[in-house]
């Protein structure tokens, strides 16, 4: 660990705020967060407790102190750097308890800040070797926190936990062998007391899985493979092979099949089911795997005692355009058709969105959510996508690539990592999209370890002439596009819905953003000097509301997009939190 003095900006209102501060909480400050604390952090505006402000991501605050009539007096209360020459690809979540505000870093750092002040309390540097293999930028999504602990995932493909008064290491244990191509980047999940994480690699031919750790110790409960084949763990045990051998897979491919679930997942206390999405089989080139290469680009239901899957539901069986389905799957309630249901939503990377029940996994819609698919004409009843045979990219012979097909989304989404949010009070998911598309190729490819197994060349390209993005809001029991919001460059950062009629959300332009929940107007924006790639967060502290993102332009867009990165070459590498309130 290392510390250094404060690297912040204060305004005069926030200086006057110091002086007179209270205790943030009434919580037991030495005691910290219980299971049940973050059970409920939906409900609690006094802090952030967990990714997605509740345990089912929805990311939406009851807070309406800011709202469409005040938003227009939102300031900066302070900006705090987080120092160095590692400046980019800042894509966290900020934590809020007790007076601090906990924000990982690129290159796996994680730093807390007084919440008042901005004055740093303390600074973690994970000590990653020079040959870690991240796909995607040296990106980390945020963290976790449970009693005294605070717990992060790192690049070479490690789970640490601090104590979150001195930054001091805990625990630290290995998830997977880096050398082969792991990593981890997603922000982790504490159910019942165990640590929740996934893994990163799929473009490394590994095995994506779940697993679950004692949050006191790091040992491991429970492992449980997404690839069908793969043997399960609970407690230093066998515990059944994942789906059925060779079922979906042919011979030794299941092996190094892919499927990283390198996003994290969410949890419904209300069926007591874990949800992971799982990405691409490897290799991308979709000739050397025939099948539905089984669970990847998926939706798995988990047992969180055991590790147990017990549904699945497949949004691009046969992936053949790195449409990973890891994206989150948001647990909701709606009535439809007259029918009152546990539902839950997911903005896919193929272009469609999708409701299922979430009690069982059965098919409710689909719906496109972006300009086009060249992949997919739709969904039919059961589920199943109606592919478009000529939008696969043709199988190369064993020393040429095959035909160049182009494909809209590109491999980079209609949706990546990006969270969405959903209100309570509007109905609608607010979802970050890009339309953009793709010429793809299929290329001859052996796997090896640690190496890159793809077996497809690609080049990203605009459709539209004035946007990238677009932040849309969808109406999950229709299927439509209620208003969209469009933007120049590709949106990357995450969504937050208040119950001001607000959402806010940033631009790789530098830009955080405020709109009505209920039309799209733009009703307030802020420059921070550097692209906005995190997700935003909102709070109640001493009385006021405060909302918070980080600033640093990165992630994959200025490393994988082709002629769209270079369209927006120019914007700036950053490393900040900002954090705003009300002007008195």
């Amino acid at each position: 660990m290392t510390g250094r003095f404060t690297r912040s900006f204060l305004g005069a209102a926030a200086i006057a705020l110091v002086a007179g501060a209270a205790p943030l909480l009434a919580a037991d400050a030495a005691g910290g967060p219980t299971d049940a604390d973050l059970m409920n952090d939906a409900a609690s505006t006094g802090d952030v407790l967990t990714y997605g402000m509740g345990p089912q991501a929805q990311r939406f605050s009851t807070l309406n102190q800011i709202n469409t009539d005040t938003v227009s007096k939102l300031v900066p209360a302070f900006a705090s750097s987080l120092g160095g020459e590692k400046q980019r690809g800042q894509e966290a979540q900020p934590l809020v308890y007790d007076g601090t505000i906990y924000v990982t870093g690129s290159y796996s750092r994680l730093y807390a800040f007084d919440s008042r002040t901005g004055e740093e309390k303390w600074e973690y540097n994970a000590r990653l070797p020079d040959d870690i293999m991240p796909c995607c930028d040296v990106v980390n999504r945020g963290a976790a926190i449970h009693g005294d602990k605070i717990i992060f995932a790192t690049l070479d493909a490690r789970l640490v936990a601090l104590n979150r008064h001195t930054g001091k290491v805990v625990w630290n244990k290995q998830i997977a062998d880096y050398k082969a191509g792991y990593s981890a980047t997603a922000a982790p999940l504490i159910v019942k007391s165990m640590v929740i994480t996934g893994n990163s690699g799929g473009e490394f031919g590994i095995v994506g899985a779940v697993e679950a750790r004692d949050v006191d110790t790091g040992e491991l409960i429970w492992h449980r493979p997404v690839i069908e084949g793969n043997m399960g763990t609970l407690r230093g045990k066998d515990n059944g092979i994942t789906g059925k051998l060779n079922a979906t897979w042919q011979g030794d491919l299941y092996k190094t099949g892919g499927g990283a679930t390198w996003l994290g997942g969410t949890y419904d206390p209300e069926t007591n089911l874990l949800y992971f999405g799982t990405g691409n089989p490897a290799p991308w080139n979709s000739h050397l795997r025939p099948g539905d290469n089984l669970y990847t680009a998926s939706t798995l239901a988990i047992d969180p005692e055991t590790g147990v899957i017990k549904w699945h539901y497949q949004t691009t069986p046969h992936d053949g355009w790195d449409f990973d389905g890891v994206n989150e799957f948001i647990p909701f309630d709606a009535t439809i058709n007259g029918k009152p249901m546990k539902l839950g939503a997911k903005a896919d990377r193929n272009g469609y969105f999708f409701v299922l029940d979430r009690t069982n996994g059965k098919f409710v819609s689909a719906n496109r959510f972006v300009m086009q698919t060249t992949w997919a004409s739709g969904y039919d009843k059961n589920g199943k996508p109606i592919v478009i045979p000529a939008g696969r990219p043709g199988a190369p012979s064993a020393t040429e690539k095959g035909t160049t097909v182009f494909s809209s989304p590109s491999f980079l989404g209609g949706k990546n990592w990006m969270p969405m949010a959903y209100s309570k009070d509007t109905g609608l998911f607010y979802i970050p999209s890009n339309d953009w598309g793709m010429d793809i190729w299929n290329e001859p490819i052996a796997y090896k370890k640690g190496a890159a197994y793809l077996g497809a060349g690609f080049t990203i390209k605009p459709i539209a002439e004035d946007h990238i993005g677009a932040l849309r809001a969808m109406d999950p029991r229709t299927g439509k596009i209620v208003w969209e919001y469009k933007n120049k460059a590709p949106l990357w950062g995450g969504v937050l819905s208040t119950a001001g009629n607000l959402v806010f959300t940033g631009t790789p332009e530098g830009y955080l953003k405020a709109f009505d929940a209920k039309t799209g107007k733009e009703l307030w924006k802020f420059q921070t000097g550097s692209g906005v790639v995190g997700s935003p967060v909102t709070w109640e502290q001493d009385g006021e509301q405060y909302v918070a993102v980080m600033s640093g332009w990165g992630g994959a867009v200025p490393l994988w997009g082709g002629e769209v990165a270079k369209s927006f070459k120019d914007i700036n590498q950053g490393g900040s939190l900002w954090v705003f309130k009300l002007a008195k």
